[in-house]
């Protein structure tokens, strides 16, 4: 229900286009490197995949910018047991809701919270994927800070972003674990002024 109250929010909020002046509705997508740092010091090395999803691009003021998203976004982490390579595939829905500061010549500086839903997670070795979203919170919290850089005439852009998980992704384990990832990617706004 609280997946569905959020998803419901952001829409609200990238669809205000009546209502606020510089509003912007647009499209991202790009490569992701995460991974899941634990509290008992046990190293995982990182995992690749991809993000996309939809941004609203609010101006607040001249050179003040909120900017709410709706991404999915695929996360995890590998690691090596005896020479066994296993990969935790974690997806996530992520509504990450960020506050930019907007230079002049088009770059901008970004950060704000964000809350993910967990909507799989696998774990895959020698070919066999165990089901182990039970063993997993349903909601992650975090914070992302990040720039990037939009072409004004034409709306296209370039993003980079850092995500630091806060809470615990673990639902029953003495080992605290978070997600951390870094994101590069592409966006397109509509009709950017």
């Amino acid at each position: 229900m609280k997946f569905y109250a959020s998803v419901a929010i952001a829409a609200i909020l990238m669809t205000t286009q009546a209502k606020a002046q510089h509003v912007n509705i647009g499209i991202k997508g790009g490569f992701n490197l995460y991974n899941i740092n634990n509290s008992n010091g046990v190293k995982y090395d990182s995992k690749p995949g991809i993000h996309l999803g939809l941004i609203g691009h609010i101006h607040l003021a001249k050179q003040v910018a909120f900017q709410p998203e709706i991404v999915y976004s695929s996360q995890g982490a590998k690691y090596t047991t005896g020479g066994v390579v296993t990969k935790l595939n974690l997806n996530y829905v992520n509504v990450p809701l960020m506050l930019q500061y907007m230079f002049d010549n088009g770059f901008r500086l970004q950060a704000g919270p964000q809350v993910g839903f967990l909507i799989s997670a696998k774990s895959k070795t020698n070919d066999v994927d165990t089901d182990v979203k039970d063993n997993l919170k349903m909601v992650d919290f975090g914070l992302g800070f990040g720039a990037g850089y939009v072409h004004p005439p034409s709306g296209l852009g370039i993003d980079i972003r850092y995500n630091l998980g806060l809470s615990d992704i673990n639902e029953n384990n003495a080992v605290k674990s978070t997600n951390r990832g870094l994101q590069l990617g592409v966006f397109y706004l509509f009709n950017h002024k």
